[in-house]
């Protein structure tokens, strides 16, 4: 998946997509780059475009649900919120497992106050799809988002079940449990996720401010990442975050 730009909707960052036949894809690019300059109406364009172009393309829905999001936002326009529900909507009727859209879905249900339809659209998608982390990550950015710390990390405990490895679903689990206190857990977490996928700035920052604080126990962690690792060489997990594509 190849991510174009990041934005921000709502509860989390919600990215655009550029991906599709060759032609969607540059159609898309290009949407991007308006969307980028706030040349909302252009983007618009350019992702219809990519829709007569490939109709069957979801990300060109995905991303004309990002833009009318994002106008709604702003605008606090009720016609924009319905477009936007529509295209996600129409995208996940071509790709039942976009996350990305799964994601902006559920943000937009949210904003509007209908927290349960967001936890229904994510709950069908884990149940369907047990065997796709992503599905369980979103669920639990929910149950983060919503307070329960406990149910979030109860579905990343699951999603690592799937998937050890997952860099996304270690840097989160970790996350969760630094805001539960569970600081050497978190700063294991956080270790074992840069190991998978070292390019988290952001994760990298959290491991050097608890190794910081708690010296001893990242000495204690260290030495137990080592163990663990030695002999795995490490490898880039698809973070499943999504893109304007």
């Amino acid at each position: 998946m190849t991510s174009c730009a990041t934005i921000l909707i709502g509860l989390a960052m919600v990215p655009l997509s550029g991906c599709g036949s060759l032609n969607a894809r540059g159609l898309n690019a290009e949407g991007v780059r308006r969307f980028e300059r706030a040349q909302y109406v252009d983007s618009l364009e350019k992702f219809q475009q990519a829709i007569r172009n490939d109709p069957k393309n979801a990300d060109s829905y995905y991303n004309l649900g990002s833009v009318h999001h994002r106008l709604a936002t702003l605008q606090r326009s009720e016609s924009d919120y319905r477009k936007a529900e529509a295209y996600y909507n129409q995208c996940l009727d071509r790709d039942m497992d976009h996350a990305e859209c799964h994601r902006g879905l559920a943000v937009l249900l949210a904003e509007q106050g209908r927290v349960d339809e967001a936890f229904r659209l994510i709950e069908g998608w884990a149940s369907r799809r047990a065997d796709l982390p992503e599905a369980k990550i979103e669920l639990a950015r929910l149950f983060e988002e919503t307070g329960n710390l406990a149910g979030a990390k109860e579905r990343l405990v699951e999603a690592l079940a799937v998937d050890p490895n997952h860099a996304r679903a270690r840097a989160a689990l970790g996350n969760v449990q630094e805001k539960l206190g569970e600081t050497q857990e978190a700063l294991a977490n956080y270790q074992r996720s840069l190991w998978y996928d070292r390019l988290q700035p952001e994760v990298a920052a959290r491991v050097a401010s608890l190794q910081a604080t708690f010296p001893a126990a990242a000495t204690t962690m260290t030495a137990s990442l080592d163990a663990s690792t030695a002999g795995d060489p490490p490898r880039t997990v698809s973070r499943g975050t999504g893109t304007l594509r």
